[in-house]
């Protein structure tokens, strides 16, 4: 089998249908409904003192500094701000007026902590407790008429076909032939899990109709690419189950589930990017250094672009700065680097010994196509042994169901440098499940402080 893939420029960055991700239009719902009640907050604190005092006095100031910040917090904790949450009318109100409540009790304690509580007017502040309650939940009620209203905008339904398929379905359920496309799950072909993961993108459910034979690969294959989906099953629809299809009224069984929901997303691409920028501007002058050292050594590009497998099996360009003569690189990456290997330049030892070939990809991952802590990117062409890393074990896959990472568990391990056997793969790809099933942020800052310990490693060459 050829592992040297390649894929043209547009593909790896244009999806099927090219509209807007669904989690975007919903991050922009959020961001509004979070502004309106942050609005209705302040607004009804300060009328709880014109209602009581004539005029504006300290509880606007109370609200604006420290009612708002600790309502937000709340929403945050409580998941006020989420799919299902928007979706159910009482379910929405509920976290607001939790959060509200939750918020103002909170102050009440934060007052009385610091012996300010005196010189709050007991009236202004449960006028403005109430009120903020009454505008909350006048806010939500138009809620679901405006996300019926967006349709498939605000969540997107995708059916795969595979075969022959003639029941009915609903218009916000989008279907796809995959025969058209000339996709079948073979999950031993990386770039047909790059189309079908390109296909899918942006979808928040993916339900595929197919043959019994084909439903372990499809199975896999939605696995594969961190969705929340599932497989239809004709001969449980006389049961009526209670986990039918979602909106197609058929019998389903749900295989897979969106490794990380958009709160935790949010939250890691907020700091991958806090860090980085800062990180890329402390650094900008030792790049420069290592880009002029090695214009200087002799021809050829400062970086090296390569493809490898990203989050949902995607392929994106990993930049590096270059450590080997050109006319010896090995785009494919189909030869693991050996200790004392002859296509390695003299900077190229250098920068490779105290991982500094890996700064570039800051920019990766503030473009969005890495983050900084999550398994390592594969060249396609990499090998444990004799075989494939695909072929060793067909888990590796699934270590892509998140962003790869400039380093991760496997690597303050130690578990770095060539793979001369499987045993060697079989250690990372460990690690790499362990990180998926246990991440939190916490992890993510424990692994990078970990790394400042190993950035000179034995195994970095």
């Amino acid at each position: 089998m050829t592992a040297q893939v390649t894929v043209e420029a547009d593909d790896l960055y244009m999806g099927h249908s090219g509209r807007a991700d669904t989690q975007m239009v919903r991050a922009a719902l959020y961001l509004v409904l979070a502004l309106l009640d942050t609005a209705v907050v302040i607004t009804a604190f300060g009328l709880s003192d014109v209602i009581r005092h004539r005029s504006v006095t300290d509880m606007l100031t109370i609200s604006y500094w420290l009612i708002v910040p600790v309502f937000m917090a709340v929403s945050f904790y409580v998941r006020a701000y989420s799919y299902t949450t928007l979706i159910a009318r009482h379910l929405s109100i509920w976290k607001a007026l939790t959060a509200i409540i939750g918020a103002t009790a909170i102050t009440i304690m934060l007052l009385f902590a610091t012996k300010n509580s005196t010189d709050v007017s007991r009236v202004a502040f449960f006028t403005g407790t109430l009120l903020s309650i009454v505008g909350l939940t006048l806010v939500r009620l138009p809620l679901p008429l405006l996300i019926k209203r967006l349709g498939s905008s605000f969540f997107r339904h995708v059916l795969i076909v595979d075969g022959n398929f003639t029941e009915n379905i609903p218009p916000d359920v989008e279907r796809i032939n995959v025969a058209s496309f000339g996709i079948r799950p073979e999950v031993t072909d990386p770039l047909m899990l790059h189309r079908f993961s390109k296909l899918v993108a942006g979808a928040d459910r993916v339900t595929v109709s197919c043959a019994v034979q084909d439903r372990e690969r499809w199975s896999f294959y939605l696995k594969s690419v961190d969705c929340h989906g599932e497989l239809l099953v004709p001969e449980l629809h006389s049961l009526e189950p209670l986990g039918n299809a979602h909106g197609l009224g058929l019998a389903g069984v749900r295989v897979s589930i969106g490794r990380m929901d958009m709160r935790n997303r949010l939250l890691k691409r907020g700091f991958d990017l806090s860090i980085a920028v800062i990180a890329l501007i402390l650094l900008a002058p030792a790049m420069l250094l290592v880009a002029l050292a090695i214009r200087l050594e002799g021809p050829g590009p400062v970086l090296f672009r390569q493809q490898r497998m990203g989050r949902t099996n995607r392929l994106f360009e990993v930049l590096k700065f270059r450590s080997m003569y050109v006319e010896l690189s090995d785009g494919h990456g189909n030869t693991s680097t050996a200790r004392d290997d002859r296509r390695i330049t003299r900077v190229g030892r250098i920068i490779r010994a105290t991982s500094l070939d890996e700064l570039p990809q800051l920019l990766n991952v503030i473009g969005g196509s890495m983050s900084l802590v999550g398994p390592r990117p594969h060249a396609l062409g990499s090998r444990a042994g004799d075989n494939l890393f695909w072929q060793v074990d067909r888990r590796y896959w699934l270590r892509h169901t998140i962003k790869p990472g400039l380093t991760g568990l496997a690597q303050v391990r130690g578990y770095r440098g060539s793979t001369d056997n499987e045993d060697d793969l079989i250690k990372r790809l460990e690690s790499d499940m362990e990180y998926l099933t246990h991440w939190s942020l916490m992890t993510d800052i424990t692994i990078l402080v970990r790394t400042l310990f190993v950035l000179l490693h034995r195994n970095a060459y």
